[in-house]
């Protein structure tokens, strides 16, 4: 079938995440689907390096993410640990940070804003 896109995702190959237009130490990614430019809709594996934190964002729409590899911490202090799926509403904000690394199935529906 020619429409359908299969990814490895034990094989793919990261960039430097630059979403914000600046780069974010400790982080890269792998896009499946995301694209900016038609609004921020998609899908894309995040990988955290140890120590690695995301900058603090609201979501203009939902956010989802499943935990594929270790742990991640929301600035709330709740732990996602591998196999959570987690979805954000629309106008919610928070950062996360990784002690050990982690990598995340990230799920979009809009373009996220840095707060």
């Amino acid at each position: 079938m020619q429409k359908r896109k299969i990814t490895k995702i034990n094989k793919i190959k990261f960039q430097p995440f630059n979403n914000y237009k600046v780069k974010v130490k400790g982080l890269s990614w792998h896009k499946i689907t995301y694209n900016k430019n038609n609004g921020g809709f998609g899908s894309y594996v995040l990988k955290m390096n140890p120590g690695s934190k995301t900058l603090p964002h609201l979501h203009p729409g939902f956010e989802e993410f499943l935990v594929i590899k270790g742990q991640l911490t929301d600035s709330d202090g709740k732990v996602f640990k591998k196999g959570d799926f987690t979805s954000f509403k629309p106008g919610s904000k928070h950062s996360s940070y990784t002690k050990k690394g982690c990598q995340l199935l990230v799920f979009m529906r809009g373009k996220n804003k840095l707060i």
